[in-house]
């Protein structure tokens, strides 16, 4: 069943080792540099317990209450379920967290797809998969999703340099595979558990890997490290970056010194299709909760922009505008996507509905491709004040404020602290470290850019065009069209 704020915090308290800034981190609830976002994700907790959410945000089964971001995609209405629990959420918290858990439950369903590819090797993986989306649903846990090692030397087999710079199986016992080996992972630090698996690789030829292995891992387990990069949080006044004070979701180095995983926790092992069946399908679920939050920082943008050129008067004019337009059909792009991919869903192999893949993919490199300019066109709107402004500790100066007052007041309507607010917001959302931050995000949270091409490729009907395109030019029936898949 659903749990509370305090419940997730106290399952924190387990030991686990963790270093920022060289810091061995007591408490991760209340180290300032995680707090924030341990307390978006408790509220996220408590928001499914609260009358004026819960119908929202939790589904009944069985007199019990369920969280609806967790549960298994049987028709088309849960889609239009999780997109309205996951904006109430972000409406609550006014702003943006990707890696709270929701997003990434769906990995774990393209598994679930795939349980006859299990089963070449072992059926007890697709029950294990079975399982763990039921322990999922029932126990609540804070579920992220453990992809990218260290790589080293990419031009060199991981056996060929030190076999740690990728995720590896050291040995086999009764209780289960020892592994070791290092994953990047945003929220690890303050998350329950992760499903593991193996980043983007060259199998070759070969059948059997110690490298091809997918388990979920208790992030409470003995033998973890996590070694944090330094949070955004706590660096500067908050009045002056309120969203990196409040959102930033701390990035972490997850090491596995020789870390047990026990049998019924392993997903698939020494099974290189599997690894290669996972990487090719594994956001065909939790692609859509991502691109989501795209949708809202679009709306952040126009947001910030258009407050900005109201203030300043600019808004009647034509090259405002059509910047303004720019925004406004990007924002619309991503929203055609995701509400297109609910009305035109399809059933996946284990009868599950999914998102239609060719539309979710393609808003994917959408929206993702095409953030960098829209954050320009943004930061063109707000002008250069936003680079400029003095923090807010000045325009409280009994000395400075006073001519701080004088030139960031506009008129009756917009006081020099409310300019001071809005040029602070948009400092933080188009300009910062941590805006900096996001857009780099964007590279790697859900794989690179090429990945998410190779996702639209793998998923678009490339069969219709040609049909077309054959009875148009009209070509002989020797010509025939032919899937143009990517081999997995």
């Amino acid at each position: 069943m659903i749990r509370t704020g305090n419940q997730y915090r106290d399952s924190l308290r387990d030991g686990r080792r963790i270093w920022i800034n060289g810091e061995r981190v007591a408490d991760v609830t209340i180290h300032p540099m995680f707090k924030p976002l341990v307390d978006i994700r408790a509220r996220i907790y408590d928001m499914a317990h609260e009358p004026a959410h819960r119908e929202l945000m939790t589904y009944e089964e069985g007199g019990e209450r369920f969280a609806i971001g967790l549960k298994l995609p049987y028709v088309q209405e849960d889609w239009h379920a999780k997109r309205r629990a996951t904006d109430i959420v972000l409406e609550d918290i006014k702003g943006i967290v990707t890696r709270v858990g929701d997003e990434t439950v769906g990995e774990m369903w393209s598994l679930f797809d795939g349980q006859n590819v299990l089963n070449e090797v072992d059926p007890r993986f697709s029950e294990n998969i079975r399982r763990h989306i039921d322990l999922v649903i029932t126990h609540d846990p804070f579920h992220v999703s453990a992809n990218t090692d260290p790589k080293g030397d990419r031009s060199k087999r991981p056996q060929d340099q030190d076999p740690d710079m990728l995720l590896h199986v050291v040995k086999e016992t009764d209780a289960g595979i020892i592994v070791r080996g290092a994953k990047y992972e945003t929220a690890a630090a303050y998350a329950n558990q992760a499903f593991t698996k193996p980043t983007i690789a060259n199998w070759g030829d070969e059948k059997l890997s110690e490298y091809a292995v997918g388990f979920v891992c208790d992030l409470g387990s003995p033998n973890l490290r996590f070694i944090a990069r330094t949070g955004f949080a706590g660096r500067a006044p908050v009045e002056d970056y309120p969203l990196a004070n409040r959102f930033d979701e701390v990035d972490t180095l997850v090491i596995f010194d020789d870390v047990l995983i026990p049998w019924e926790n392993v997903l698939f092992y020494q099974h290189t299709r599997a690894a290669s069946y996972i990487r090719a399908t594994l956001h065909r679920y939790s692609a859509f909760a991502f691109v989501q939050r795209n949708l809202k920082l679009a709306d952040m943008m126009i947001g910030a922009a258009l407050w900005n050129v109201r203030q300043t008067g600019l808004e009647k004019q034509q090259a405002v505008q059509e910047k303004l337009a720019l925004l406004a059909c990007y924002r619309e792009g991503i929203n055609a996507h995701l509400t297109a991919s609910i009305a035109t869903v399809q059933k996946s192999p284990s009868g599950l509905m999914m998102p239609n893949q060719s539309m979710l993919m393609a808003g994917r490199v959408f929206a993702c491709s095409q953030l960098h300019q829209m954050m320009h066109i943004a930061r063109e709107l707000c002008g250069g004040q936003i680079c400029v402004t003095p923090d807010a500790a000045s325009f409280r100066d009994p000395e400075a404020g006073k001519w701080l007052s004088k030139y960031y007041t506009l008129n009756d309507d917009w006081q020099a602290e409310d300019r001071r607010r809005l040029l602070a917001f948009a400092r933080d959302l188009l300009n910062s470290d941590y805006a900096g931050h996001r857009l780099t995000f964007q590279l790697f949270a859900q794989s690179p850019p090429f990945a998410h091409l190779a996702a639209v490729y793998r998923n678009f009907d490339w069969d219709d065009a040609l049909r077309f395109t054959k009875e148009a030019a009209g070509l002989s029936e020797r010509v025939y069209g032919r899937p143009a898949v990517a081999a997995e």
